[in-house]
């Protein structure tokens, strides 16, 4: 074995530079980042070589002429100064590792300088030897890499094709851009703007700019604070019947630090558990704030992995505030321009507006998703109720209610789709999907589901890995309202089924249920839910009078999640007029 030696200074930042710089995605995050650390409002990012010249440059604070030496050292940096700042951190860069890292693999020019100084300082770093100089500049600083990785050609080879890093380098800083729609991006690829956002420090507007206007109008608003707790969270989230194929367009911050977090994750996914489809995912863009003393980012180089002192708290926090927006609740009245109108979907959306007043009146119990008033508005009005029966009492006619007005019904469609004509567009609805939303959200909220004694049943035969798992929950089939009883160990007979699905057929009821659960016992209880509403609702290419169709529509709009069925299907498809009268070539 060979002798054991001291490793040169630039060896040393060569090997820690695998652990910060993966690709040039990852120079441009440890860059770009420093720019936000330093109150930067405008940032530029340009790429090209086949990315591996990289240019930042903000209109930062800048770096200290007696400080700029320092920077480009191992583990020197201005953002902690004691081991207490370690669990106090409110920038994105700590560790003082990027810039040291960054000029042992490539050649570095940094321009930079500060309000405090006329003329700025120029630092050519190669092999992580630097040279200053004096020069001329604006404030901010300037960061132009030159052939990365050119003294790692084993690293080069493991490089994508050229779009490929490019395409990790725009999903960056679109992410960045999200998180800091205070400051302006621009990026740049070979000389062309790929993305530019205009620092109106206003989410949804940077959405609109860094994807389109499509994804804002089919977004909710979440905003909820916990002042016992400390946490407060923001964004927005799509409606679920505007979905994606992957989790990439999950956006998810922590104090404004782009991070990839289980918990997050698993909170986002199980409050769409029920409204979106299997391998379909929703677009989201939330910040966490969290006290940074409850949250440890010290746990990975790059800074993306979190650990939470209270995960089980942050998880439903995040689960409730998600839940709550979907449902139409903010924590704050809509400012003007702040939230675009949904074109088409106004009576989609919007068919639970209760209000929260800032008095502190009426308030959303995240808990148990209740709504709760206050006494003050209680005794109003039961005064108003006592008031409203002493005119009856005196004048003997009962007081006028006004009528909910009635749906403009076109027709149907195969028997099996509503078409509705609103005043900008015309609806088309499934019919026994909207039925199915009204059903399911029902029998979610009634606690004791009215059943019908059955005086025949067929006698069902299932497996013996079946007849376990149904004998296991025979609680849980008896909370929704069915009553099995065996006659065999493989053998049962319904005693009792709900009542709005007295007619359908015990075996197929089963045979449904037994599929949807497929061995899988997870949520069963919102299995058999699923089941009893689908074989309630009214079905496909079933003809249906006027009557019947707006009585489907009318307890439709009064769901709180009106946009998908529990399997995920969307219920309704809005035309405007405007894309009906351009099919026809008219004017709108």
């Amino acid at each position: 074995m060979a002798r054991i030696k001291q490793l040169s200074k630039h060896l040393i930042n060569q090997i820690a530079a695998g652990e910060v710089i993966e690709r040039p995605a990852s120079v441009v995050k440890e860059l770009v980042e420093n720019s936000v650390d330093a109150g930067a409002t405008k940032i530029s990012i340009e790429i090209n070589n086949d990315c591996r010249d990289i240019r930042v440059a903000d209109n930062g604070s800048g770096i200290h002429p007696d400080d700029i030496m320092l920077a480009f050292s191992k583990h020197a940096t201005s953002k902690i100064a004691t081991d207490e700042d370690l669990f106090d951190i409110h920038t994105l860069g700590f560790r003082g590792e990027a810039l040291s890292s960054i000029i042992s693999i490539s050649k570095l020019t940094c321009t930079t300088r500060t309000t405090d100084f006329e003329t700025g300082t120029k630092v050519k770093c190669e092999n992580s030897e630097v040279k200053q100089v004096e020069t001329g500049c604006a404030v901010g600083t300037i960061m132009d890499i030159k052939d990365l990785f050119y003294n790692l050609p084993a690293r080069l080879k493991f490089l994508k094709s050229s779009n490929t890093e490019f395409s990790y380098i725009q999903e960056l800083v679109q992410s960045i851009a999200l998180a800091h729609p205070e400051c302006s991006f621009e990026l740049k690829k070979f000389g062309k703007t790929i993305l530019k956002t205009s620092a109106q420090n206003n989410l949804l507007q940077t959405i609109k700019e860094v994807y389109s206007s499509d994804v804002t109008s089919n977004l909710k608003e979440v905003l909820k604070t916990d002042n016992l707790s400390g946490l407060k969270i923001s964004g927005y989230v799509s409606t679920p019947d505007y979905t994606r194929s992957s989790k990439k367009s999950y956006h998810i911050y922590i104090n404004s630090r782009t991070v990839k977090c289980p918990v997050f994750q698993k909170a986002i996914d199980t409050a769409y558990k029920s409204l979106i489809a299997n391998g379909k995912y929703p677009f989201v863009v939330l910040n966490l704030e969290i006290p940074p003393s409850d949250v440890d980012v010290n746990v990975h180089p790059t800074k993306k992995e979190v650990r939470y002192k209270n995960p089980n708290q942050v998880f439903n926090f995040i689960y409730t505030s998600i839940q709550a927006g979907l449902m139409n609740y903010v924590e704050k009245q809509q400012t003007h321009n702040q939230q675009p109108a949904i074109p088409g979907r106004e009576n989609i959306v919007d068919f639970v507006q209760p209000k929260l007043e800032s008095t502190g009146d009426i308030f959303f119990d995240k808990s148990n998703d209740t709504i709760y008033v206050s006494d003050k508005i209680m005794q109003e009005k039961e005064e108003k109720f006592s008031q409203q029966q002493q005119e009856q009492k005196q004048f003997f006619v009962p007081v006028e209610t006004t009528q909910e007005p009635e749906e403009n019904i076109i027709g149907q469609y195969k028997n099996t789709y509503i078409l509705v004509e609103k005043d900008d567009g015309m609806e088309i609805i499934d019919q026994h999907i909207a039925e199915e939303r009204y059903i399911y959200e029902k029998l979610m909220s009634e606690k004791n589901i009215v059943s019908q004694m059955l005086f025949v049943s067929d006698v069902i035969p299932v497996s013996s890995t079946e007849a376990e798992l149904i004998k296991e929950n025979l609680d849980k089939f008896e909370k929704f309202g069915f009553g099995i009883e065996f006659l065999k160990d493989n053998e049962l007979i319904f005693r009792k089924v709900p009542q709005m699905i007295a007619k359908v057929n015990p075996k197929e009821i089963l045979a449904d249920i037994l599929e949807n659960i497929d061995g899988n016992i997870d949520r069963l209880e919102e299995k058999i839910l699923i089941t009893t509403a689908c074989k309630a609702s009214v079905k496909a290419g079933q003809k249906l009078s006027t009557w019947q169709m707006q009585e489907i529509v009318k307890k439709w709009r009064t769901t709180k999640m009106p946009y998908t069925c529990p399997h995920g299907r969307p219920i309704v498809k809005f035309f405007t007029h405007k894309e009906i009268a351009g099919f026809f070539q008219r004017n709108a």
